[in-house]
């Protein structure tokens, strides 16, 4: 396809609109051919290797392929190799985190978002330092220790340095046996210059939604503001990459534009940051528009069904093993459930998406970002997680022991990542069952543990870690992480 590069730096060439409707046509053509569907689910299965398991992952057409695939036994055999795949890679295990909204002034006329600049009857709400305490001190009372901080786009309420000074705050406080470990960032598209700061201040991972890849589309929903800039928007990772920032993360709002255009640019995007930066997007998320102050989805008309969305993770796991796969709380119990087994590796907990909902009692919804389907506490989360056999992971190692980038994804991509995890993951939990969950969460907790350090193939890294589990039961701290 001519002007189509995935290794240029202009968004509309590796971002290709004819391309895009090419894969759709091609994908189409090939959805019932059964000798190419068993040729790429042939090519995505894990493969041992004398250096461990790896994964060839798709192209944009061939996961396309999948996405359009309608014969249901196929959809089985894919289902299937979804969980293969993520248990490969990620094992059985399952990452913590929370939002924290620390503002809802924004510029932008996003006809989707409530926080829009032309909603005048929603509750602005700016933390100051001290609320940005107080949430962080909440969220470290149920046993959080990573969070995503989110902020409307707006230069004079949420400057850079605004962003930064609540950073540095979040890692400042130490209540009882809380900290916040890891900060990743969900703030609009910026500079080179901004992303430096970002990184030097700590970061984690930073997110960006795309919303959509459909140029026309996007330009519509996105009428004014900053943010109407479909090209510096789409290039944001280039620069939060140039700007020093090795994991990045990609996801697009489900239901904006047709969900075949969507997945094929998510997994364009994918190919490009792989083909210039040799590091494709640590994590993709999901979501999909919910209703929220000012915004009835119904008007949106490319909704799309729960078995549709659950088959795009899947599509999603198998085109892309290696990335994290992160669905919020925007979705139900029932829904997080049947897409853990399809790929997800991360998930949120008592998420409140409104500045300064963690300190109110109920949950305030004058400034909600978007409704939430799964309002359950983390401890509930966490007993359902173990009894769905998945390990809640609130671990943070990679980051702090710069397992991050390309070093990150090689040892992901050759599975030796799950050596590390796996009694990190462990560690980990037992924290939370010491400090914070019910006697009904430590039973099974303890338990799922003892059965799961069984597991760690190398004794001495099992007695290591066996030896730190009792010594967080006796309250003896260690901070001790592989």
């Amino acid at each position: 396809m001519a002007n189509y590069n995935p290794k240029s730096l202009k968004a509309e060439e590796f971002i290709h609109d004819g391309e895009i409707r090419e894969t759709i046509r091609y994908a189409e053509e090939n959805k019932r051919n059964v000798e190419l569907i068993d040729a790429i689910l042939e090519k995505a299965r894990p493969k041992k290797t004398a250096e461990g398991t790896t994964c060839a992952g798709l192209t944009h057409r061939e996961a396309s392929v999948l996405l359009a695939c309608d014969i249901p036994e196929k959809i089985e055999e894919m289902y299937k190799l979804a969980e293969e795949i993520k248990l490969a890679f990620y094992g059985n295990r399952i990452v913590m985190f929370a939002p924290l909204y620390l503002s809802n002034y924004c510029v932008n006329g996003c006809v989707y978002c409530p926080y829009h600049y032309k909603n005048k009857h929603i509750c602005r709400k700016k933390l100051t330092q001290e609320e940005v305490r107080a949430e962080v001190i909440a969220l470290q009372d149920m046993g959080h220790k990573r969070l995503a901080i989110e902020a409307g786009e707006d230069p004079v309420n949420n400057p850079i340095e605004y962003i930064l000074e609540c950073i540095d705050t979040i890692y400042s406080i130490k209540h009882k046996n809380g900290a916040i470990r890891r900060v990743n960032v969900n703030i609009a598209a910026t500079t080179v210059e901004n992303y430096r700061k970002l990184r030097d201040a700590g970061i984690g991972t930073y997110i960006l939604f795309q919303e959509t890849y459909h140029k026309e589309s996007y330009l519509k929903l996105h009428p004014t503001g900053p943010k109407h800039d479909y090209d510096y928007h789409t290039e944001a990772m280039d620069r939060a990459m140039e700007g020093g920032i090795d994991d990045v993360g990609l996801g697009v709002l489900f239901g904006l534009e047709l969900y075949q255009y969507e997945f094929a640019g998510l997994m364009m995007h994918a190919e490009h940051l792989e083909a210039v930066h040799g590091v494709g997007p640590h994590t993709i998320s999901v979501p999909r528009i919910k209703r929220a102050d000012d915004i009835d989805p119904s008007v949106f008309d490319n909704g799309i069904s729960d078995d549709l969305f659950e088959k795009i993770v899947a599509c999603i796991r198998i085109a892309v093993p290696y990335t994290g796969i992160i669905i919020s709380t925007r979705e139900s119990e029932e829904l997080r459930g049947r897409v853990l087994n399809r790929g997800v590796s991360q998930i949120s907990g008592a998420s409140r998406t409104s500045v300064g909902g963690y300190t109110e009692e109920e949950r305030p919804h004058d400034s909600e970002q978007f409704d939430v389907s799964d309002q359950r506490t983390l401890d509930e989360v966490v007993r359902w997680l173990m009894e769905l056999d998945h390990i809640p992971s609130f671990c943070t190692a990679c980051y702090r022991e710069g397992r991050t980038g390309d070093r990150f994804m090689s040892l992901c991509k050759s599975g030796q990542i799950l050596n590390c995890c796996h009694p990190n993951a462990l560690m980990t939990l037992s924290e939370y069952l010491a400090d914070y969950a019910s006697e009904e969460t430590k039973k099974i907790g303890y338990k799922l543990i003892e059965r799961e350090l069984n597991r760690i193939p190398k004794e001495k890294v099992r007695k290591i870690a066996e030896d730190n589990i009792e010594a967080i039961k006796n309250s003896n701290r260690r901070d001790f992480r592989f």
